[in-house]
Formats: C-alpha cells, sequence, structure tokens
C-alpha cells in the first residue's frame, strides 16, 4: 500500500495517522483515542514517549548528536558499561548497531568469522530482519544457499506432549549439528515474537540448544529484540532458563523507541579474534542521542524493576482472558510469556485450522472499540502492551478486546 508517498508493508486496516502519544494511549489525526495493546510491537515497553527517556534525549542533544566510529562519545561509554554490566559476565563486547537487522547481519558474520563455517540455522516463520541475511533464516520461501530453516517446536499446533516435542526437535537439530558446518542457531528466548504466531517451545528449549551447540562448536546467537527488556518477566529473555549465549542481540525497546539503536554483544575473545575481518562498521550506529535514550531506558528498567510488573500483569492478562474466554468456539489457545501473549482464533478448536478472515475482523472490531492491536494475519492475535500500563487501563483493553472477540459470535 502506498499513502502519502510513503511504502507500507500491511494491510489498510491496520493503517492510521498518529498525531500524539502517551503513556498506554494514541490519539489519531481525526481525534479518536485509543488503548494501545502493541507498544509498537515491543518498542515503546516503557509507554509512549516517556518523560525521562525524552529528557535525556534533549539533554544530549545540546551536548552532542554525532560521533564517527573512530571515536566514543561519553554517552556511548557509559552506556556500554551500563549494558554489558546487566548481562552474564562473559558478554561484555558490544557492536554499534542502528536497529535490529544490523545487530543480527553484526551476528552473522562474527560467527563465521570466528567459527570459519557458513551455514546458519533459523526457524521458519520468525523474522530476524529484512536484509537478505536476515530474512534467510526465518522467512518462509526457496532455499537459500547456506540457510537452514527448520520446523519451531511449539506446544500448541501438535498433538504430542511437550516432552516428545522436545525430544522430536533434539534429534533433528542434532543432525544438522553433527555435520559441523554449522556456524550458528539463530533463536529467540522461547517464544516467537517477531513473526507474530507467540507460539512457545517447551520447557528445556533454550538449554537444549546451548548443550547442542557446545557439543558441536556452534554458536548460539539468542535474538532478544523483542524480548529483551523486561517483556517476558524478566530484564533479559535469557535469564528465565539461565543460559548465556555466544552472542546476543537487542534493538526495538533499547532506546524505549526514542532513537533508532541495535547492539550485538559478544566476549571479548570472540570479538578480538573476529574484528579485522566481521568490519562491524556502522555510520549511525550508536549516536550519542540514541546511546542517552538507551541509558536512561535501562536505568529505568533497573531501578523500578519492570519485569516483576510485566511478570504479574502477563499473568493476570492470561487468567482473565482464559476465564472469559476458554468456551468461546473460536478461541483455540491463549498462550505467552511475561506480557507477550497470543490469542488463537480457529475455523474449529479440534482441526485448530487458521481462520485468517475472523482474526482481521477482530483487529477492526477492536480498534471500532478504541483498542489498538495486531494479529499475524493468518490465526494469532499478539497481545504486547506497555509494560507500564496503570491496572484501571489494562482492565479497560481488555473488557474491549473481550467484546470485540464475541462480537464475531
Amino acid at each position: 500500500m502506498i499513502k502519502n508517498h510513503i511504502i507500507y508493508n500491511i494491510y489498510l486496516d491496520w493503517s492510521f495517522d498518529m498525531e500524539r502519544a502517551e503513556g498506554s494511549y494514541l490519539w489519531t489525526r481525526n481525534g479518536q483515542q485509543l488503548i494501545d495493546f502493541t507498544s509498537g510491537w515491543n518498542t515503546t515497553n516503557l509507554g509512549w514517549n516517556h518523560p525521562e527517556v525524552g529528557e535525556a534525549v534533549i539533554g544530549q542533544v545540546k551536548k552532542n548528536t554525532y560521533a564517527p566510529m573512530w571515536t566514543a562519545d561519553a554517552a556511548q561509554n557509559e552506556y556500554a558499561a551500563l549494558l554489558t554490566g546487566a548481562l552474564p559476565a562473559p558478554l561484555t563486547a558490544v557492536g554499534r548497531a542502528t536497529g535490529g537487522t544490523e545487530a543480527n547481519e553484526m551476528a552473522i558474520k562474527t560467527a563465521r568469522a570466528f567459527t570459519g563455517r557458513t551455514t546458519i540455522v533459523g526457524f521458519r516463520e520468525t523474522f530476524h530482519g529484512q536484509s537478505v541475511n536476515t530474512l534467510a533464516i526465518g522467512f518462509p520461501g526457496p532455499p537459500v544457499h547456506d540457510f537452514v530453516q527448520l520446523t519451531y517446536p511449539q506446544t500448541y499446533r501438535t498433538e504430542q506432549s511437550p516432552e516428545r516435542v522436545l525430544q522430536e526437535f533434539a534429534d533433528k537439530l542434532e543432525r544438522v549439528l553433527s555435520t559441523r558446518d554449522v556456524a550458528a542457531v539463530f533463536t529467540e528466548a522461547g517464544i516467537i515474537t517477531g513473526w507474530g504466531s507467540t507460539y512457545v517451545a517447551p520447557s528445556g528449549y533454550l538449554p537444549l540448544i546451548r548443550k547442542l551447540t557446545e557439543q558441536y562448536g556452534t554458536f548460539m546467537i539468542l535474538d532478544e529484540v523483542g524480548t529483551g527488556f523486561s517483556r517476558c518477566g524478566s530484564l533479559f529473555g535469557m535469564e528465565l532458563d539461565g543460559v548465556t549465549p555466544d552472542i546476543v542481540t537487542f534493538a526495538k525497546a533499547i532506546s524505549n523507541g526514542a532513537a533508532p539503536i541495535g547492539a550485538m554483544v559478544t566476549r571479548d575473545d570472540i570479538a578480538e579474534a573476529t574484528l579485522a575481518k566481521s568490519i562491524l562498521v556502522s555510520t549511525f550506529g550508536w549516536t550519542p542521542v540514541a546511546c542517552a535514550a538507551a541509558l536512561r531506558t535501562l536505568q529505568i528498567h533497573q531501578r523500578d524493576k519492570v519485569w516483576e510488573k510485566a511478570k504479574r500483569d502477563g499473568e493476570y492478562i492470561v487468567s482473565r482472558l482464559k476465564r472469559e474466554l476458554q468456551d468461546h468456539p473460536k478461541v483455540g489457545n491463549i498462550r505467552g510469556i511475561g506480557m507477550e501473549i497470543g490469542i488463537d482464533i480457529v475455523t474449529d478448536k479440534r482441526t485448530k485450522e487458521h481462520d485468517p478472515a475472523t482474526v482481521e475482523k477482530i483487529v477492526q472490531q477492536a480498534f471500532k472499540r478504541n483498542l489498538h492491536i495486531v494479529c499475524d494475519h493468518h490465526s494469532n492475535i499478539q497481545l504486547m502492551p506497555p509494560l507500564t500500563i496503570e491496572r484501571t487501563i489494562l482492565d479497560e483493553g481488555l473488557g474491549r478486546l473481550i467484546e470485540s472477540i464475541k462480537a464475531i459470535g
């Protein structure tokens, strides 16, 4: 779709012009006030236009707005120290990026340079960026040389037990890794956030990948673009299973949407051995303004322990939705981790068949009720409210959502 000279890769019904945004609300240009249940797809985790983050940006603009890649502004040094200090001890070297795509490209280059291998393993119907390489990790389509896509071991659209799902996945992954030509396995922290399915993996998924990648000399790259910064009930998704990857990438909520920034973080020994080959150069990676926003964002998460509220509110959302929608003939499943929650809409609960038309209607019905939600255009509504949302606003939004689902019969 092209509107006002801008190319949109979305459906017309999702498109609206924003006038302003604050906290958990969006306002359209024609005056409609929406409760937001998207956080800009896991970007404004602290709520839209957080005043403290805005103040940090304004303060930095008055000092300095740019630093070339052969230098480091004080804001960059301060943020690098705070970010690596919040991660497991081995992850201490940062690649400066402008967003998730660039951070994941850096991760691919680093893994290939260190291992001397080229193959990257990912999962079908996952999203890690818009470049040719990052799309090849999970975008469904013709096979791409040096990229292998496995089926994600989700626990919903299967008749097997979680234990059996995990074991079958382990067997498939080990067969691929045993060739010893795989540079890295790319995954999120036990849930798919980027593609929109909100599929959840069985318990033990991340530890299993960590074990097998270590066994076969393969890197584990953890994409925390969607799961990081308190979204899943811990500051970072890796904390849920106590797993430390070889490389982790961040973007989206890293600056709460105030400025474009991403990060690839790895071990010192990996960075030292690969920096001459991986060429981690980005003209606008980590501008001082973006670092000031990211610094204040992380400070707020740590100060307020935002992840604790996200965990409580996520459990509350799932509990209420299950209580009020469990008997609905079109609701097949309600699942999630923290405040990353999916509602699966099906034609029949027994077959679990996708219902694209109905899920689109629910998005439209919600918009009419002044609630902003998004879906995967197949069957799943993905709920990602701001983690700072007040309980009264959350309840009002849930009420509108439930009404919207019941309205389609």
